[in-house]
C-alpha cells in the first residue's frame, strides 16, 4: 500500500468517527446504524447495552435516546492502526448528558474500534465504549430553544413553520427527529418506530401483562392490531369490554371512574406539531381524562401523516381531515354524526417517564 492510500484510509475513517458523532447529536439513528458493517457491533458495558447488526443499533439507539433530555458528545482524535482492508483505532469522548428520569453527568470515556473496509468504503465492524472517568453532580445548564430545522432541538417559537402540503401525507424523516425532540424537550418520552407492526410489538414491552388498560376509540389501534391485543387477548385487565357490559342507564358512575384512572392509557391524537404539543379530539370527552393525566401511564401511537408545523394547524386538521372520517365511521357505526365538542391539547408532560409517544414512519388511521 502507497503512503496516498493510507492517508486517504487515515482521512476516510476520521471521516466515519465525526460522522458517527454527527448522526448522534443530530438524533439520525438510520444513519448512524449505516456506519456500520451489516453485522456489525455496538457494545456499551456500562449502560449496559450491545447491539449487533444495523437494525439492532438503530432500534436500540432509538430507545436509549428517547430517554434523553439532552445529550451531548464530542469526540477527540486518537489512534488509527491500518492493515490492509481492516484496522483498529481508539477515539475519546467527552459527554453530557440529563435523561428524563433525572439521571445526568459528566463523563469522559474511550471508544474502542475496528474497522472494515466496503463496497461503501470504511465501516465500523466494532465499537466499545468505556467509561474512564464520570461525574453525576447536577448539572447546572438547560435546553435552549434553536431555530427550526437546526435538527438540535425544539423549533424556536419564533421560526417561520414549514408548510404542510396534505393532511395525508407522511412526514420526512428530518420532521419526525424535529417532532421527537421536542416531545423530549417537553418530558414525553418519544421513539420513532418504521411501522404499525414495530408499535405493536413495543406495546407488549411498555405495558405488562395484567394491567389495567384503556384503550380509545381510534383507528390506528384497529387497524394496527393493537386495540385487539390490549381488548380481546386476555393478558391485561382490559377496561373497555367491561366498560361495554355496563349499563349505560344505570352504571353511568361506574363507567366514568373505569375510564378516568386506569394504570396505562393506549390510544392516538388527531395531531402532533413539530413544537412538542399533541392534540386529541372527542364528541363526549370520556375518554380525554385518562389522557390529561388520570392514567398513570399513557402511550400515544401516531401516523406520520399527523405532524403539522403548529397549533393552528393542528387545529386545521383536527376540522378538515379527521372530523369528517370519523363522522363517517360514526355514520356507519352508530347511524349518527360526530362532532368535536372537546378538545385536549397537551403541551408538556410534567410527571417525566409517564407518556410516551411511538412516531410512526409510515401513515395510520386518521
Amino acid at each position: 500500500m502507497n503512503d496516498f492510500q493510507a492517508i486517504a484510509d487515515r482521512v476516510e475513517i476520521e471521516a466515519l468517527r465525526g460522522e458517527f458523532t454527527d448522526a448522534a447529536m443530530m438524533r439520525d439513528r438510520p444513519r448512524l446504524a449505516s456506519l456500520f458493517t451489516p453485522d456489525g457491533a455496538l457494545r456499551m458495558p456500562n449502560i449496559p447495552a450491545e447491539q449487533v447488526g444495523r437494525e439492532e443499533i438503530r432500534a436500540g439507539g432509538e430507545r436509549l435516546q428517547s430517554q434523553w433530555d439532552f445529550f451531548v458528545q464530542t469526540t477527540h482524535p486518537g489512534t488509527i492502526l491500518l492493515d490492509g482492508d481492516t484496522a483498529t483505532g481508539r477515539a475519546y469522548i467527552q459527554e453530557l448528558a440529563r435523561a428524563l428520569d433525572g439521571r445526568q453527568g459528566l463523563n469522559y470515556a474511550v471508544y474502542h474500534d475496528r474497522y472494515q473496509r466496503t463496497a461503501e468504503g470504511w465501516k465500523f465492524a466494532e465499537r466499545v465504549y468505556e467509561v474512564r472517568y464520570l461525574d453525576t453532580s447536577p448539572l447546572a445548564g438547560t435546553v435552549p430553544h434553536v431555530a427550526q430545522g437546526s435538527g438540535t432541538g425544539p423549533a424556536d417559537a419564533t421560526a417561520t413553520p414549514a408548510p404542510a402540503a396534505s393532511f395525508a401525507d407522511p412526514a420526512s424523516a428530518e420532521r419526525l427527529e424535529r417532532v421527537a425532540a421536542a416531545l423530549r424537550a417537553g418530558g414525553f418520552a418519544a421513539e420513532i418506530l418504521d411501522d404499525a407492526a414495530a408499535a405493536r410489538a413495543r406495546i407488549k414491552d411498555l405495558v405488562p401483562e395484567g394491567a389495567s388498560v384503556f384503550t380509545g376509540a381510534s383507528e390506528t389501534l384497529r387497524l394496527s392490531g393493537i386495540d385487539e391485543d390490549i381488548n380481546a387477548s386476555g393478558q391485561y385487565d382490559a377496561i373497555r369490554p367491561r366498560v361495554l357490559a355496563i349499563d349505560r342507564a344505570t352504571g353511568a358512575d361506574d363507567i366514568r371512574r373505569l375510564v378516568a384512572s386506569p394504570e396505562f392509557v393506549v390510544n392516538s391524537v388527531a395531531a402532533v406539531t413539530e413544537t412538542g404539543s399533541l392534540v386529541l379530539a372527542s364528541g363526549s370527552g370520556s375518554q380525554l381524562p385518562a389522557n390529561a393525566g388520570g392514567a398513570a401511564h399513557a402511550v400515544w401511537i401516531v401516523g406520520a401523516q399527523k405532524v403539522v408545523p403548529d397549533l393552528s394547524t393542528a387545529l386545521r386538521r383536527v376540522e378538515e381531515h379527521a372530523l369528517p372520517l370519523e363522522n363517517a365511521r360514526a355514520q356507519a357505526v352508530y347511524g349518527m354524526p360526530s362532532a368535536v365538542n372537546r378538545l385536549l391539547i397537551l403541551n408538556a408532560e410534567p410527571r417525566p417517564g409517564r407518556g410516551t409517544v411511538l412516531l410512526l414512519r409510515e401513515a395510520i388511521g386518521y
